[in-house]
C-alpha cells in the first residue's frame, strides 16, 4: 500500500519520505526511532540542574504572551511549578505550540535547563500529557519532515496494519519473544524502559537469527559448486628460500589455505591480521602451491601503486622458484597490456597482477585457480561468477587488516572462513609513539627535519581536505600551503587527498615510494596505503578526530622497514574521551588490544555502526551491541540448519521468506 494512503501524506509529503527510503506504509512502520524522550523518570523542579537535560512535571501558573507576538523574534512564556520549585518555559517564535498549553492544567516537559541561581529556564520544551508520558520516539528525519508529523503518520500506519508472525511459534515460545505485533507497536510507543526492552529483544532476534541463517546457507551454497580441485603439495622450498622465519600463525593461516583448496568447493576464506602482521606472505604461499597444482592466481589490489607494489613482493618471493609472475597495469602501452594478456590468456602466466580490471573478460588467465582480493573488494555472487568463467570456479582468500575481536569477526564475515595472524614476525622494532599538544609543534617539525636530513621520510596526516566555516582545524590543502611556504619551503613535499584524480594520487604516491620526495601531507587515503620502508616519522595533526582504528591503520605507514619509527598524536582536546584513546595509543601497537579497547571506549552501538562491512542494512540490530543475541543465534542457527539445511520444511517457511527479504537487493542474493 502506497504512503500516500495514509491521510495528511500527499505527493509532497510522501517525496521526503522517499529520502528517507519509505515509500509503502509497511516500510513507515518498519522506521524505528533511533532514539526516545524519556518521560518516565521526571524529577521534581527543586532538583534540576543548571545545564542538565531531563524531565520534570509541572503546572502551568500563568502564561505571558510577548508585547508584539508578530515579531521577528517573539517569546512565548509560561510560569510553571510542581510545588517544589518554579521555573519559566521560554518558546521562540512558537505562537501555535504555546496556544496548546492549558493554564492551570499538568504537563511533563522535556528540554535543556538553562539560567541562574536566581531563576530556572527551559528552552522551547517538548510536552506532553502526564497521562501519555513514557517514551517519546525520535525519527530518523530530512528537511520538511518533523518529528511530529512522522510520529502521526507511524501511528495511523501502526493501526491499520496487520503483523503476520515472522518466526515460528515454536521460537516465540522457546525464547520468551513478543509476538511481532507488540514488537512493532511498543518499539515505536513504550509506556516504560521496560516495554523498549522487551520489543527490541524480540526484533534483534529475530534480525540477527535470519542474518546468521542466510550467511550459513550461502556458504553451504557456495559448497555445492565444483572448485579447482588440488591435491597435497610440499612447499618446503618456499619456507626454506626466506631469508626470515615465518610465524606459527603464518604457517597455521597457510595450512588452513592449503586444506580448504584441496575440498570439492571451493574455498572462501579471510585472512585477518594486524598491520605487518605477514599477510602477503601467506597469499604468496598460497599461489605457490596452486602453482605446484598446476592452476595461475590473479591478486588483486585496489590502487595501481599497491599493484607495483604486490608484484614486486611475489617476484621477490616466488621467481627464484620458477613461478612467472606478471603486472597488468595502467601504465603499459596499450601493446604491453595486450601482450601480457595473450601469455595469460595461453597459460604462460602463473601469477597476473592488478587491479579490478583483472575480472574483465578481456583479462583472463587460463586454469586460474585463486583469486586473492583487499576487504575492500568484498566479492559478490555476480563477481565470482564472472572470475569463474576464467577458471573452474577459483578459490577466494581475502584479506583485512582490521582487527576485530575474533568473536565479532566470525559474524561479519559469517559468509568466510577466518583465520587469523595474531603474531608480528620477529625482529620487528615496535613504533614508539608519543602524545603531544600544539605547544610542541616546532619540536616536531624539528625531529621531522633531522630524520629527513638523514636520508628518511615522513608523513602528516590531517582530518580535513579545507577548513569549513570557523573551523580552527586546519585542512590538509592549507596545511600544505602552509608548510611549502615555510617551514618545510626547502623540502621536496607532496599533498595526497580523496578528491585528486587517480591519476594524480598514483603520481604522488610514486614520487614518495621512490623518494623523490621527501614528506608526504595527506588526509586518510593514506589508511591503506603504499609500503614505504624508508618513513619513519608521522604526525597526526588533530588526532582526536580519528577513531582508534583508524589511528592504529594510519600509524602502520611508518616501521615498515628494520629501523625505528616514531608516531607523533597532536592534540588539544582536554575531553577525558580524547585522552583515553590516545593514551591507549601510546600504551600498545597491539590492533587486536586496541580493537577491544575502542569497543569499551565507543560504546558497542557506534563501534561498527549500521551498515557493518557490507552485510545486509539492519533496522534494530547491531553486531556489537548484541553480542550475547549473535552468539545464541550462532548456536540456534547451527541446530536448525543440521536438521532442515534449506529450510524447505514447512516448519521452516516463514524463516526461508525472513532470509529471503532480509537478503533482497543486496550482493548476498
Amino acid at each position: 500500500m502506497e504512503i500516500t494512503y495514509l491521510k495528511g501524506v500527499g505527493e509532497k509529503r510522501a517525496k521526503l519520505y522517499k529520502k528517507l527510503g519509505v515509500e509503502t506504509v509497511d516500510q513507515l512502520a518498519e522506521l524505528y526511532p533511533r532514539d526516545y524522550v524519556d518521560f518516565t523518570e521526571p524529577k521534581p523542579i527543586s532538583e534540576v540542574q543548571i545545564g542538565e537535560v531531563c524531565a520534570f512535571r509541572a503546572f502551568v501558573k500563568e502564561k505571558k504572551s510577548p508585547f508584539n507576538e508578530y515579531a521577528r523574534m517573539a517569546l512565548f512564556k509560561a510560569e510553571l511549578s510542581d510545588g517544589t520549585g518554579n521555573i519559566t518555559a521560554v518558546f521562540f517564535n512558537a505562537k501555535f505550540t504555546f496556544a496548546k498549553l492549558e493554564r492551570g492544567r499538568e504537563y511533563l516537559f522535556y528540554g535543556k535547563i538553562t539560567g541562574d541561581l536566581v531563576r530556572k529556564q527551559i528552552g522551547s520544551p517538548l510536552f506532553v500529557d502526564v497521562d501519555s508520558g513514557g517514551l517519546m520516539p525520535k525519527y530518523p528525519l530530512t528537511a520538511g519532515l518533523t518529528n511530529n508529523m512522522v510520529s502521526a503518520n507511524v501511528r495511523s500506519a501502526l493501526s491499520m496494519l496487520n503483523f503476520p508472525e515472522t518466526l515460528p511459534e515454536g521460537l516465540v515460545k522457546r525464547f520468551g519473544l513478543l509476538s511481532r505485533e507488540q514488537a512493532v507497536k511498543r518499539i515505536h510507543f513504550p509506556k516504560s524502559r521496560a516495554e523498549y526492552t522487551e520489543a527490541r529483544r524480540r526484533l534483534v532476534f529475530e534480525e540477527l537469527i535470519l542474518l546468521k541463517l542466510g550467511l550459513s546457507m550461502m556458504k553451504s551454497r557456495g559448497r555445492e559448486e565444483s572448485g579447482a580441485v588440488m591435491r597435497n603439495v610440499d612447499i618446503g622450498e618456499l619456507w626454506d628460500s626466506l631469508p626470515f622465519t615465518p610465524t606459527n600463525a603464518q604457517r597455521k593461516a597457510a595450512e588452513d589455505c592449503f586444506r580448504d583448496m584441496q575440498q570439492p568447493h571451493p574455498m572462501n576464506r579471510l585472512i585477518q591480521g594486524d598491520v605487518g602482521s605477514g599477510k602477503t606472505l601467506v597469499a604468496a604461499a598460497a599461489a605457490y602451491f596452486c602453482h605446484k597444482n598446476g592452476f595461475g592466481t590473479l591478486p588483486m589490489a585496489p590502487t595501481e601503486v599497491l599493484a607495483q607494489q604486490h608484484a614486486k613482493t611475489f617476484r621477490q618471493l616466488l621467481e627464484p622458484l620458477g613461478v612467472r609472475v606478471e603486472l597488468l597495469s595502467g601504465s603499459l602501452t596499450a601493446k604491453e597490456k595486450a601482450d601480457v594478456r595473450k601469455r595469460s590468456q595461453e597459460g604462460g602466466v602463473d601469477v597476473l597482477i592488478g587491479t579490478q580490471a583483472l575480472i574483465q573478460k578481456s583479462s583472463a588467465m587460463k586454469n586460474a585457480g585463486l583469486v586473492i582480493v583487499d576487504e575492500q573488494h568484498r566479492f559478490g555472487v555476480a563477481q565470482r561468477g564472472a572470475l569463474a568463467e576464467k577458471g573452474a570456479a577459483p578459490h577466494v582468500m581475502a584479506m583485512s587488516a582490521t582487527p576485530i575481536p575474533r568473536t565479532l569477526a566470525l559474524i561479519i564475515y559469517g559468509d568466510l572462513d577466518v583465520s587469523v595472524l595474531d603474531e608480528m614476525p620477529k625482529g620487528r622494532i615496535p613504533i614508539k609513539t608519543y602524545a603531544v599538544d600544539s605547544s610542541y609543534r616546532q619540536r616536531v617539525y624539528s625531529f621531522i627535519r633531522k630524520h629527513i636530513a638523514a636520508g628518511k621520510q615522513a608523513y602528516i596526516v590531517c582530518p580535513l581536505v579545507e577548513s569549513s566555516g570557523e573551523s580552527e582545524k586546519a585542512g590538509a590543502i592549507e596545511y600544505y600551503d602552509r608548510l611549502v611556504n615555510g617551514e618545510f619551503r626547502d623540502i621536496p613535499t607532496g599533498l595526497l587527498y580523496g578528491k585528486l584524480k587517480q591519476s594524480e594520487k598514483e603520481r604522488v604516491m610514486t614520487e614518495f615510494k621512490e623518494n623523490r620526495l621527501k614528506l608526504l601531507v595527506s588526509t586518510t587515503v593514506i589508511e591503506v596505503g603504499i609500503d614505504v620502508p624508508n618513513a619513519v616519522v608521522m604526525l597526526i595533526e588533530n588526532a582526536e578526530q580519528f577513531g582508534l582504528s583508524q589511528l592504529h591503520q594510519l600509524r602502520g605507514r611508518v616501521g615498515r622497514g628494520s629501523e625505528q619509527s616514531w608516531c607523533i598524536l597532536m592534540s588539544d582536546s582536554r575531553s577525558e574521551y580524547t585522552k583515553a584513546r590516545i593514551e591507549a595509543m601510546v600504551r600498545t601497537t597491539d590492533g587486536f588490544e586496541l580493537a577491544r579497547e575502542d569497543l569499551q571506549l565507543r560504546g558497542p552501538g557506534n563501534f561498527f555502526g549500521r551498515e557493518q562491512h557490507g552485510l545486509p542494512p539492519l533496522k534494530v540490530a547491531d553486531i556489537a551491541d548484541d553480542a550475547e543475541v549473535l552468539e545464541q543465534v550462532e548456536r540456534l542457527a547451527e541446530e536448525l540448519l543440521r536438521v532442515d539445511p534449506k529450510l524447505e520444511s514447512p516448519k521452516s517457511a516463514l524463516l526461508r521468506q525472513g532470509v529471503e527479504k532480509l537478503f533482497s537487493g543486496t550482493e548476498w542474493n
